[in-house]
């Protein structure tokens, strides 16, 4: 007599994943929650600049009619001293402050993208160079895993690099057309290609996040 079957038993089994298969998993979630704070961070960071930018235009159209007012009636010994700007000077810490936490972001990128090379290398050791071996997942080798780790790195690190710039200069600046220029960089964000969006999702579909 035949035992009958449980319904879990026609329930067909998901694989198990091998350890650096789950940690590569892993990485390509913790990629999507980097990314997506990264985002957060810059429309805030954004928003800080956009108010130090108008400050600064106002600022500068205060001291014009001072100039022009002082000129008429004082010498140059009498002329008022530039005031201090304590509203200007807190929105220059947030900026600074976000910039912090981008930078703190870039840094786990990178980890990320060792860590992707330290499975690679042990899969290699593993099965010896040159042999082929089967995907974790679906169809993307392993080494393809820690190249697009390394191309979202690179970008972001180079985006980085342009945003400490912009908080360096943008409260000093006193030329508007430059402000605006560094507005519209830290908005657009021209090191970041379109393509890492595509890279993510992929990254993420092929890991199992994203579902067909």
């Amino acid at each position: 007599m035949l035992a009958a079957k449980s319904p879990a038993d026609g329930t067909p089994r998901r694989p198990v994943l091998s350890v650096s298969a789950r940690k590569i998993k892993d990485n390509a979630a913790d990629w999507h929650n980097l990314m997506m704070k990264w985002e957060r961070l810059n429309d805030n960071g954004f928003t800080t600049a956009n108010k130090i930018v108008n400050m600064k235009i106002s600022e500068q159209f205060q001291d014009n009619k001072l100039e022009i007012a002082c000129d008429n009636n004082t010498t140059e010994s009498e002329k008022p001293t530039p005031k201090y700007n304590e509203e200007l000077d807190n929105c220059c810490a947030e900026f600074l402050e976000t910039l912090k936490h981008m930078t703190k972001i870039q840094l786990k990128m990178e980890k990320l993208t060792s860590t992707t090379k330290a499975i690679c290398d042990l899969e290699a050791f593993h099965h010896g160079a040159g042999n082929c071996t089967a995907p974790f997942f679906h169809t993307w080798p392993t080494p393809y895993f820690y190249e697009v780790s390394l191309k979202l790195s690179e970008m972001y690190k180079k985006e980085l690099q342009l945003k400490q710039t912009i908080v360096q200069e943008i409260a000093h600046s006193a030329d508007q057309d430059l402000m605006m220029v560094y507005l519209s960089s830290w908005l657009y964000q021209p090191y970041i290609e379109n393509s890492s969006k595509l890279l993510l999702e992929a990254m993420l579909l092929e890991t199992g996040h994203r579902q067909c």
